[in-house]
């Protein structure tokens, strides 16, 4: 990797941001409707089927094949993910080999970065990550995304709400960002669209080939794409193993040698 790349390629892995158990086989799932229809043109209603929809854990951790690209510059990784829900998203990238090129740790208040290739590590606010993403993006955002859930913020009944070919549409504004959510007949989200037009930012989620783990069911591919003035990032992230509930360490220490990332 080149230089300098890896440090870009950290904050990305915080904006998506492996226990040793058994490796459990994928089940793909074809998503269906809910047996009771929900009423499209009650807000409340559709909203409270949605939530109802969205994967509950305490624990979680997964395995992804993933290709990021910054600005033109891709690259084949390999992201190991654990979640502590609400307190903290582990993440550790291998390259080649296997090798662990770097680690993170992402809080709500905070982001630990190490890049074991140059010796140096980031300590920052969780702010930092405005460099690279809207500041309505928050700690819980980085969590739905990584689990194909909805950001809760969008759930709101002030959202204009139309439904055509049994997707239903949410869209509205937050402050001042636009934002649609897509869900499909069965209530899980297929598909998140954030855009700022007077700051250059947008966010794309895509959340595509649903499979069925630990009773829950949640995207196996999710295709993100970011837009920050004149940095585009692409994330295509494939779950290749993912496990609910387990009990699992979330390891970070910084060797004496490293120095402060310029």
């Amino acid at each position: 990797m080149k230089k300098n790349i890896l440090n870009r390629l950290l904050i990305v892995c915080g904006l998506l941001a492996i226990v040793s158990c058994k490796a459990r086989k994928q089940v793909m799932v074809a998503r269906k409707a809910d047996v009771v229809a929900t009423p499209d043109n009650k807000i409340n209603t559709k909203l409270a089927a949605i939530k109802a929809q969205q994967v509950n854990f305490n624990t979680f951790s997964g395995k992804a094949k993933t290709n990021l690209d910054i600005n033109g510059n891709s690259n084949d990784v390999t992201l190991n993910i654990r979640i502590n829900k609400g307190k903290k998203i582990w993440v550790s990238i291998t390259a080649i080999l296997g090798v662990e090129v770097a680690r993170a740790v992402i809080t709500p208040d905070s982001i630990l970065l190490i890049n074991r290739l140059e010796g140096v590590y980031l300590k920052k606010p969780f702010s930092y990550v405005y460099a690279y993403a809207s500041k309505q993006v928050n700690y819980k955002t980085l969590e739905s995304l990584l689990i194909g859930n909805a950001i809760p913020e969008l759930l709101t009944e002030n959202a204009d709400l139309t439904t055509v070919n049994g997707n239903t549409t949410l869209s509205g504004t937050l402050d001042d960002l636009l934002y649609k959510l897509i869900v499909g007949a069965d209530n899980k989200v297929t598909q998140t669209n954030l855009n700022n037009q007077s700051e250059g930012q947008s966010l794309q989620v895509a959340n595509n080939t649903f499979i069925q783990a630990n009773n829950r069911i949640l995207p196996s591919q999710i295709d993100i794409a970011s837009t920050v003035k004149d940095k585009n990032i692409h994330v295509n992230l494939h779950y290749t193993r993912v496990d609910f509930d387990q009990q699992q360490e979330y390891p970070f220490s910084i060797p004496d040698r490293y120095e402060p990332a310029k």
